[in-house]
C-alpha cells in the first residue's frame, strides 16, 4: 500500500518525490494535477435504486465504484492524475430531484458512518494508489447535508470521515471540505454556509486526517480570500464562467502567499477553458454532467466529450496533436441509442477544437431547430455546464449539426434516432 505519496512543493503537486508528469519528457506542465469530477463513484440512494435502471444497466453500488476502479488506468494513460469523489455523491442535475435523494453515510448525528459506504470509498482509494492518482475527497454535497440535524453533527461527521482516512494510511488524498460552500442549500448549517464555519470544519479536517492538505471550494467564480488563505490546496471552480472571468479568479488566487496549488476542480465539457488553466500553470477538472453524473455511469472515455478532453489533456501534456482525420474531431452527442430518459435528450455538438467554430445550425427532420454560438454547443444552452432537454423524439427522426468554422469551412454530422 501507499505506491502513491502525493506532497506538496510551493504551488506544485509531487508523486513520490517527483513532479506529476516527469516521466513526460519536455513536458512543460509538470507539477499540475489533471482531474475530473467522478463525483458519483461510491454512489447509493436509500429511497430506491430502481430509478436508476436505465441506458441499459442495472445500478448496483457496488458495481458502480468497480466500473470506475476498472477504467483509471485507461484515464491515467491519457493524462488524469486525480479525480473528486463525493462521500454524500453529487446530482444527477438532468433527471432526478435533487429533494427526493438520500445519499448521506454520515447518519443524522454525524456519528454513523456506513460501512458499505467506506468499503467502496477503500477499494476505490487504494485502486487511485496502485494507479498513481490522487483522490479529492469531497465531504458534503448542498442538499445532502441536510440529513445532519446541526452544526455539531456535522463537526462530528467531518471528525470521523477523516480520522478514518487517517487510520487507512492513505497518502493520496485531499481532503474538499464542501461541494460549492455558499449555496443556498447549506443555508441549514451555519458551520457549512460561513465562512468562519469552513474554516473551523477545515482545522478538525486537518487535525484529524493527520495532516491531509485541505480545500474548500464555492460555486463558478466565487472566491474567499479568507479561505485560500487557510487551504493546502485552493479549490475554485470555472463552471459557468467565460475564459475572461475564469482567468480573473485565477488571478485572485494567485495573490495568496506563500503560493500554493491552485485546483480548478469542477468547470464543465467546454474544452476552451482547459488552455485558460494550462497557461496560467493551474490544474483543470473536467465535468461532464451527462456523461459522468448521472448513474449508472459509464466510466470510460466514451466516444465524443470524453474522448476529446483526454485527447486535448495528452496534447498539452505531450505536445503532440492527436493527428485524428478533420471529420473525426466532431461529434453529434446525446442521441445514442438507451441514452433518453422519460423520453428527455440533452443533445450537444462535441469538438476536439472547439475555438475553431463560429456557429452551430442544429436541425430536426430538416427544419432549423436551434443554434448555438458558446462552447459547449448545446441545444437548450444554460450555462456551460447545464443544458435544458430535448423531448418527444421518435425512431426515425433525422438530426443533422452544421458546424460553421471560423476559417470559413463547414461541416455536417447527421443522426438518424434508432
Amino acid at each position: 500500500m501507499n505506491q502513491t505519496r502525493m506532497t506538496i512543493q510551493g504551488d506544485k503537486f509531487l508523486i513520490n518525490g517527483e513532479l506529476t508528469y516527469s516521466e513526460i519528457d519536455e513536458c512543460p506542465y509538470r507539477g499540475l494535477l489533471m482531474n475530473a469530477r467522478f463525483i458519483q463513484g461510491i454512489y447509493d440512494d436509500r429511497t430506491g435504486r430502481e430509478r436508476y435502471n436505465r441506458f441499459g444497466k442495472i445500478f448496483d453500488p457496488d458495481v458502480n465504484t468497480d466500473e470506475l476502479i476498472q477504467s483509471l488506468v485507461e484515464w491515467y494513460k491519457a493524462g488524469l492524475r486525480a479525480f473528486t469523489v463525493g462521500v454524500q455523491g453529487g446530482g444527477p442535475c438532468y433527471t432526478i430531484p435533487l429533494e427526493s435523494i438520500d445519499n448521506n453515510p454520515y447518519g443524522h448525528d454525524g456519528n454513523h458512518l456506513d460501512e458499505a459506504y467506506l468499503k467502496r470509498l477503500s477499494r476505490l482509494i487504494d485502486a487511485a494508489d496502485r494507479v498513481g492518482m490522487v483522490v479529492i475527497v469531497s465531504l458534503f454535497y448542498g442538499v445532502q447535508s441536510r440529513y445532519l440535524t446541526d452544526d455539531d453533527a456535522v463537526e462530528l461527521a467531518t471528525a470521523n470521515i477523516c480520522r478514518w482516512l487517517k487510520e487507512k494510511g492513505y497518502t493520496n488524498v485531499i481532503i474538499e471540505i464542501a461541494n460549492e460552500h455558499n449555496i443556498k442549500a447549506y443555508g441549514c448549517h451555519k458551520v457549512l454556509s460561513q465562512e468562519n464555519g469552513i474554516l473551523r470544519l477545515m482545522d478538525i479536517a486537518r487535525k484529524e486526517s493527520g495532516g491531509l492538505p485541505v480545500g474548500c471550494s464555492g460555486t463558478g467564480g466565487y472566491y474567499s480570500e479568507r479561505i485560500a488563505q487557510a487551504s493546502d490546496v485552493i479549490l475554485i471552480h470555472g463552471n459557468a464562467q467565460s475564459r475572461n472571468l475564469l482567468y480573473n479568479l485565477i488571478k485572485k488566487a494567485k495573490l495568496v502567499k506563500p503560493a500554493r496549488p491552485i485546483v480548478v476542480n469542477e468547470d464543465s465539457q467546454a474544452l476552451s477553458q482547459m488552455k485558460v488553466t494550462f497557461q496560467n500553470r493551474v490544474s483543470w477538472g473536467y465535468y461532464n454532467n451527462m456523461t459522468k453524473q448521472e448513474p449508472p455511469t459509464d466510466w470510460g472515455i466514451t466516444k465524443g466529450e470524453d474522448a476529446f478532453f483526454a485527447m486535448r489533456m495528452e496534447e498539452y501534456l505531450t505536445g503532440k496533436e492527436s493527428g485524428i482525420p478533420f471529420e473525426e474531431q466532431f461529434y453529434l452527442q446525446g442521441l445514442e441509442p438507451g441514452m433518453a430518459f422519460e423520453g428527455k435528450r440533452f443533445i450537444r455538438l462535441a469538438s476536439l477544437y472547439p475555438e475553431q467554430i463560429d456557429y452551430v445550425n442544429f436541425y430536426r427532420n430538416g427544419q432549423l431547430y436551434e443554434q448555438a454560438y458558446d462552447d459547449p454547443f448545446l441545444i437548450n444552452y444554460i450555462e456551460n455546464w447545464w443544458q435544458g432537454p430535448v423531448t418527444g423524439i421518435v425512431s426515425g427522426e433525422e438530426w443533422k449539426a452544421v458546424v460553421y468554422l471560423r476559417d470559413g469551412k463547414s461541416i455536417e454530422k447527421t443522426v438518424i434516432i434508432e
